[in-house]
């Protein structure tokens, strides 16, 4: 089997506050899939401006993600804030969210998944795992299930 898995772009947010791991979730999807776009946040202030085009997105033309990867433990508004608004709004609640975060607490599998979260992940501590992770992650949310197109999110 090939390794390009990917049959169509996919737009992932990638929401973490740590730039080194938000540059190595980069450099492992793009080796799988290399036309996947990804955009980041820094927190969940970020991400919510993001989503609904305010603040620094104000004004900004790009599509809302098929994805999104959600650190849990960030400053401003943390990943378990956003992620309850996120599954309470009405326009992006279809919006497929896996947390991705260094936490393994049971507290924090059972918030997450009782909050919406559609899939929980321990962050890997190499990059090789990283990489091994992230394309099981591409090869169910890419090619197993069938994402929700970019609605209409006014």
């Amino acid at each position: 089997m090939t390794d390009q898995l990917q049959p169509k772009p996919i737009h992932i947010l990638l929401v973490d506050d740590d730039e080194d791991d938000r540059y190595l979730t980069k450099e492992a999807f793009h080796q799988h899939y290399p036309s996947s776009r990804i955009s980041f946040a820094e927190d969940g202030e970020d991400l919510l401006d993001f989503l609904k085009y305010e603040g620094r997105y104000a004004g900004a033309t790009h599509t809302l993600p098929e994805l999104i990867l959600l650190d849990l433990n960030m400053p401003r508004k943390d990943g378990r804030e956003v992620l309850r608004e996120l599954k309470a709004s009405e326009n992006l609640r279809h919006i497929p969210i896996v947390v991705l975060t260094t936490s393994d607490s049971k507290d924090d599998i059972e918030t997450s998944y009782f909050n919406g979260a559609n899939s929980f992940i321990t962050k890997p501590p190499t990059f090789q795992r990283l990489s091994e992770v992230t394309r099981a992650i591409g090869q169910y949310w890419f090619n197993v299930v069938t994402v929700c197109e970019h609605m209409n999110d006014e």
